[in-house]
């Protein structure tokens, strides 16, 4: 029988679940940030073993709300305060992105007002749909090499919100039932290859375009995602500053149609838009792109500062 102490632990946990992806030897493995560090969820286990708990990210969205609670459960029993060898410092943390292996990543244009009329674009009438690849994909602190292919890459601070139940068709009420969780994106763009065409997706998908990260936080811990702070930092300056609740279309209101026209699964990821200030929406006269040395910030509010390093590519 649990004592009220490690009931009141366990409940800590569960409001503070956030998931992280440690690169150990080339492969991801679970992470959990907590206020010691982050406990290497392999390691750990190999020092105190039991069943049933899962090693990777995708297992735990699998797995949904029960792995989640047995891993609270868990880690509320490790001494961290001790800080045994599998409580790792966030800085010596070789970082991953926080959802490894999305069956679909699926992106929102032109979903904040702001951003919309920064770039002289028609409010749209429907979400605008586009999809992004898995070869995109990276983590916190890693660096980006900018392609040879753009001379015109620019950030994007956005929203992404994480499946964890199968959604066909849900209605907007029921849509953040089937949220397992969210975190932030860079959704960068090479806007010289994104502009030679109709079709967006060649400026969105090289390699690197999509860090994610650094924490993957549990929806219950961020509560309404459409009232939390969004802001993008280049070279530590302020360069998007702005709330989710300037969204055109909500999370509730995306998943619900997304759903209609396709099934939403366990680990897919939606990017839901950027807020004003990227370098398209300045006057051309104004327009700096990023280039090898710079420095971006991605911050949300619950969510964490998800940073990379841009260099030149070999």
């Amino acid at each position: 029988m649990l004592t009220p102490t490690r009931n009141h632990t366990i409940e800590r946990m569960l409001s503070l679940m956030k998931l992280v992806t440690i690169m150990r030897d080339g492969q991801p493995t679970l992470g959990i940030a907590t206020e010691h560090g982050i406990v290497d969820v392999a390691a750990a286990l190999a020092a105190q073993p039991t069943d049933g708990l899962h090693t990777s990210v995708m297992g735990v969205i699998a797995g949904g709300e029960q792995a989640v609670e047995a891993l609270a459960a868990y880690i509320a029993g490790l001494p961290l305060a001790s800080r045994p060898a599998y409580v790792l410092d966030e800085e010596s943390v070789e970082w991953g992105p926080c959802v490894t292996h999305p069956n679909k990543i699926i992106c929102v244009g032109l979903n904040y007002r702001k951003h919309a009329e920064e770039t002289n674009a028609p409010i749209p009438e429907f979400p605008i749909l586009f999809n992004k690849f898995n070869n995109t994909l990276t983590g916190h602190k890693r660096d980006i090499a900018i392609p040879k292919v753009t001379s015109k890459l620019d950030y994007e601070a956005e929203l992404v919100i994480v499946i964890g139940k199968r959604a066909k068709d849900v209605s907007k009420e029921e849509a953040l039932d089937h949220v397992f969780g969210y975190c932030a994106v860079n959704d960068l763009s090479a806007r010289d290859l994104q502009m030679r065409t109709h079709q967006w997706l060649l400026g969105k998908t090289c390699d690197d375009f999509s860090p994610l990260g650094p924490y993957l936080v549990t929806a219950d811990e961020v509560g309404d995602p459409n009232k939390l702070a969004i802001r993008a930092y280049v070279n530590g300056e302020v360069r998007q500053n702005s709330n989710t609740s300037d969204m055109i279309f909500y999370c509730d209101e995306l998943v619900s149609y997304i759903s209609r026209h396709m099934t939403l699964v366990p680990g897919d990821i939606i990017l839901t838009g950027t807020p004003e200030g990227v370098v398209l929406g300045l006057p051309p006269e104004q327009q700096v792109y990023l280039a090898p040395g710079d420095e971006v910030t991605i911050e949300i509010e619950k969510l964490g500062r998800l940073t990379n390093r841009f260099v030149a590519e070999a």
